[in-house]
């Protein structure tokens, strides 16, 4: 395949562009141009912690570049729409941190215009491009668990309030946003690690029958709270392929990351969806006498290829910029995008109703699709 080269620009410079720069190297055919940040202060001191010359003054000046063929927007989830809103309309491609928009109208509208226009949007996260993510999809297309009746995902992180995070700063010294991430919510933030690994291998969701509530409102935090949003959700999504997943999503609950697929010969799972290279296993099941001993046996299932070291420490191990990767890719090649626009918006409306289901529990009919979308090349 040809080589390319896509130009790229960031917009917001905060807690998470960090881990973006960190995985920069891992893609030649991405070219960071500059950076902008509507805090002059903190692009100016991340630009010079990570050696880029060009910091952009205004979105507009920004936008105006005509080298600048892909934004990078990762401003907070209340700017996401109005920063791609814009981008979009002046001819750029965008690449969004999750959520695409925090309302399903602004969602539908940016796919709209990037139809319209002929561009590409996507939307973080990126992990079903990982090694690990690709391991699970290829047992599955192999049949190794047999016809799959039901998944059990959780993106638990326990008592995130309890914790010293306030101590929590990136590498270029950016605070953890605990303000913003506590009035967005758990749900918005994690839900989106596995759903979009769901609709990968399961195709479109038809329902989403979800509960979500607000346990612990103050945070216990020396800011006072703008929003109450839910810190714990559950949601059953059934697939149109009869596949039903119950996602659990939390920062109460004791951390837990864990996937389990079960299937009529075995349990196809993972310990943690922000490991790159996490080990896959299969567990089946033994009858001896009149006993059946469940998930006895457990088998490694081998990675498709090594995870590469991503050369930072944290929580987690990924890598962040994968996904523009994958649309610069794209647009060199004039192919579709794995992370389409159908692809993200529709995760973003599962995501959505699971968020929204504050208290009352409901049951959601979607009104989104998607083409099926194929695995990565090297994991086929």
């Amino acid at each position: 395949m040809k080589t390319y080269r896509k130009s790229i620009a960031i917009v917001g410079c905060g807690f998470v562009a960090d881990y973006y720069l960190k995985t920069l190297p891992f893609h030649p055919g991405l070219k960071l141009l500059g950076v902008m940040d509507r805090i002059s202060d903190r692009a100016s001191n991340f630009a010079h912690y990570h050696g880029i010359s060009q910091i952009y003054h205004s979105l507009d000046e920004l936008l105006a570049d005509p080298q600048v063929e892909i934004v990078l927007n990762l401003t907070n989830p209340s700017s996401h729409y109005a920063v791609s809103q814009a981008a979009l309309a002046a001819g750029k491609h965008v690449y969004s941190e999750k959520p695409l928009a925090m309302e399903m109208w602004q969602a539908q509208e940016l796919a709209n215009l990037a139809t319209e226009k002929g561009l590409y949007l996507a939307s973080a996260p990126c992990s079903l491009l990982s090694e690990t993510a690709q391991t699970v999809w290829k047992a599955l297309r192999e049949n190794q668990i047999g016809t799959v009746r039901l998944v059990y995902a959780e993106m638990d992180d326990g008592l995130v309030h309890q914790m010293p995070y306030q101590k929590w700063v990136s590498e270029s010294g950016i605070p953890w946003p605990y303000k913003d991430e506590f009035e967005v919510g758990c749900t918005l933030e994690h839900a989106g690690y596995y759903v979009t690994w769901l609709t990968a291998f399961f195709g479109p969701a038809e329902t989403v029958t979800a509960f979500s509530s607000c346990l612990i409102p103050d945070k216990q935090t020396d800011v006072p709270l703008d929003v109450n949003a839910p810190d714990f959700s559950v949601a059953c999504i059934k697939f149109a392929s009869g596949v039903v997943a119950r996602l659990t999503c939390s920062i109460v609950a004791p951390h837990d990351h864990s996937l389990r697929i079960i299937g009529d010969r075995g349990i196809l799972g993972i310990h943690d969806s922000w490991y790159y290279g996490a080990p896959v296993y299969i567990r089946r099941s033994l009858n001896i006498g009149r006993k059946r001993l469940e998930g006895v046996w457990k088998q490694r299932y081998p990675l498709v290829r090594k995870a590469p070291k991503l050369g930072y420490r944290g929580a987690q191990q990924m890598d962040f910029c994968r996904g523009v990767a994958e649309m610069a890719e794209a647009i060199a090649h004039n192919r579709p995008c794995r992370l389409s626009t159908e692809f993200s918006l529709h995760n973003n409306e599962i995501v959505l109703a699971i968020q929204n289901a504050l208290e009352t529990g409901c049951t959601y009919k979607m009104t989104t699709s998607f083409e099926s979308i194929e695995p990565m090349s090297w994991a086929k």
